[in-house]
């Protein structure tokens, strides 16, 4: 059973794990651990519980296929919402957190996040500024070439102005023919 006070038996012998899988227990003997002067064994563990309690789940958590239950604690700082929610959700109802396609996924949903969160911006009365968030005006008034001596991506840093405005530039293009487009429609 999991999260249990003490510590759960396993479910085959060191001898077993060691002979079916190359390099298990290469740890094993104290010799060869770091830590090994440090370690004290048989302390308590100041558990008083034999099964923890489970928090609250107020609206559905998105869980791995591999567990059979939350754990008993978990993050509710950012709820699933909007497109990324459903991506994150299939991401983990659909594939095995050993799989690429569930990581990729989940990158995935954290930009189409990124992108709702720009155009709920817009909604506000306040909307997200490119050019004084992204640094872009900084770059040129704080030492541009001193404050990037030295660093290990040179090589790299002619990409930073591209990554960083092309994206609004090409938003701004695409909403700029869109409303031309729209224009030339309603003359014609």
């Amino acid at each position: 059973m999991p999260y249990t006070a003490g510590k759960p038996p396993l479910p085959e012998t060191s001898e077993q794990l060691r002979a079916r899988i190359p390099g298990w227990g290469a740890d094993l003997d104290p010799a060869d651990r770091p830590s090994s002067p440090r370690e004290v064994r048989g302390l308590e563990t100041g558990a008083h519980w034999d099964l923890p309690e489970q928090q609250q789940e107020h609206q559905p958590r998105e869980r791995s296929i591999e567990h059979a239950h939350l754990t008993p604690v978990f993050g509710t700082s950012v709820p699933l919402k909007g497109l990324s929610g459903v991506v994150r959700r299939y991401a983990y109802r659909r594939f095995s957190e050993g799989r690429a396609a569930h990581w990729l996924l989940l990158i995935a949903a954290d930009r189409v996040d990124a992108v709702e969160s720009h155009l709920a911006s817009f909604a506000t009365l306040r909307p997200d500024n490119p050019v004084t968030e992204t640094g872009v005006l900084a770059e040129a008034s704080h030492h541009p070439i001193r404050s990037r001596a030295g660093r290990v991506d040179v090589r790299h840093q002619i990409l930073d102005p591209i990554i960083v405005v092309g994206p609004w530039v090409l938003a701004g293009v695409v909403i700029y023919r869109g409303v031309r487009a729209v224009v030339r429609r309603t003359r014609s």
